[in-house]
């Protein structure tokens, strides 16, 4: 059972990604209509919470490799 914890979170490191970006992508439509510069802006907040959220993800995993390397 301990395996399929990480198996687990980097499954949804996909739909983590998908819904920042069509989340923010969405917002900037619904703050500026059709106005492209909102949907832009939008855009690169969803890219770059997406980014920040997968790095957050990933993090104890990465800690967790580290640990059993080196102990």
């Amino acid at each position: 059972m301990n395996r399929w914890i990480p198996a687990l979170r980097l499954t949804g490191i996909g739909f983590y990604i998908a819904t920042c970006i069509v989340g923010g992508t969405f917002a900037g439509w619904w703050f500026g209509g059709e106005k492209p510069l909102f949907m832009i802006i939008g855009l690169l907040v969803g890219l770059v919470i997406a980014v920040y959220g997968v790095y957050r993800m990933i993090r104890p995993l990465m800690n967790n490799k580290q640990d059993k390397e080196n102990g």
